[in-house]
């Protein structure tokens, strides 16, 4: 029982943490990007769409092209939602938060107008589309893993897309602390004007952050569709997991490493609902707000230690105005 939990509360985690990762890269250029649910969502009805034309006019699938088509798909959807994000927020230096909101709206609705859509031309009586074969590709894990035992279900038994997860999380550490990119892009969300006197490219580094963010976080969109739901899209399925990963950003204090173990722990709190028997629905609905309540809690504390490694970068959600240098 405990493997099985564990191995839910991965498979839960992965979507938070490709969206947690994405936000962090946007909210080090010094850019809080409220659209991330928004995107996530593009993302997987990005998916959607080309997984959907292509077992429809396939004759015979096959499997790289089975999954290549989704994928270049999926980062395509949600990085038109980054460029968007990017030319309103950078170029037109409008409000940030604002435009994120909108930009949330924006994808739900995109995506449930497509659903919706291919839904009927599924002939679906319901607004959903079950893509199944090429789900099987996705969901495609280690031929060992059932020899291993608990280890196996726990860590072996997942698909490419959640082991991709966790390196793009720990490369993205590395090339935040440990390289000169990092450095400039840090130095950017913290003080635009003193890196844009110290020749560092300030708009470049926005909208290179921001697009690279929106599309990472967008194959948490695929990898719900793809793999956690076993290929099957259905208008509104997300739940307020964009939301999730926008406060995992916050647990993790802007660390893409610590990011990895926080949305463990936050999909383990998510499901562990289903765990306890004879929890009614007003019961289910309080053990789903345990992650947002630990969010808060741990935000209390970090704000009232006051270290600086644990505060967000210093120009977030800020407008930069070059002439104002």
């Amino acid at each position: 029982m405990i493997a099985g939990f564990l191995q839910r509360a991965i498979m839960q985690g992965i979507p938070l943490l490709f969206g947690s990762t994405g936000e962090i890269i946007t909210e080090k250029s010094g850019h809080l990007n409220l659209g991330i649910p928004g995107i996530m969502y593009m993302g997987g009805i990005g998916g959607v769409i080309g997984a959907f034309l292509y077992e429809q006019h396939a004759e015979t699938m096959h499997p790289v092209l089975a999954v290549l088509i989704p994928l270049l798909c999926s980062m395509a959807g949600s990085l038109f939602m980054g460029l968007i994000y990017c030319f309103l927020t950078v170029t037109l230096r409008a409000n940030q938060n604002v435009t994120g909101l909108a930009l949330t709206t924006f994808g739900v609705g995109f995506g449930n107008f497509f659903g919706g859509s291919l839904a009927k031309l599924a002939g679906s009586d319901v607004p959903s589309i079950s893509l199944t074969a090429t789900s099987n590709y996705f969901r495609t894990s280690l031929p060992f893993a059932e020899k291993c035992g608990a280890f196996g279900q726990i860590f072996l038994s997942h698909s490419f897309l959640a082991y991709a997860a966790v390196i793009i999380a720990l490369l993205t550490s590395f090339i935040l602390n440990k390289t000169r990119i990092g450095l400039h892009l840090r130095a950017v969300g913290e003080n635009p004007a003193t890196a844009d006197a110290a020749g560092i490219r300030v708009g470049r580094y926005k909208y290179f952050a921001t697009c690279i963010g929106s599309v990472i976080a967008g194959l948490g969109g695929l990898y719900y569709v793809m793999d956690y739901a076993n290929g099957v899209w259905s208008n509104d399925g997300f739940g307020d997991r964009g939301w999730l990963a926008i406060a995992l950003v916050i647990f993790a204090v802007w660390r893409p490493n610590i990011s990895i173990l926080g949305s463990i722990l936050f999909g383990g709190l998510y499901i562990v609902h289903n765990y306890i028997r004879d929890l009614d629905i007003s019961g289910q609905e309080l053990f789903k707000m345990l992650p947002y309540a630990v969010t808060i809690v741990f935000l209390v504390a970090i704000s009232m230690r006051r270290k600086r490694e644990a505060q967000p970068p210093a120009h977030l959600g800020l407008p930069y105005f070059r002439e104002e240098r």
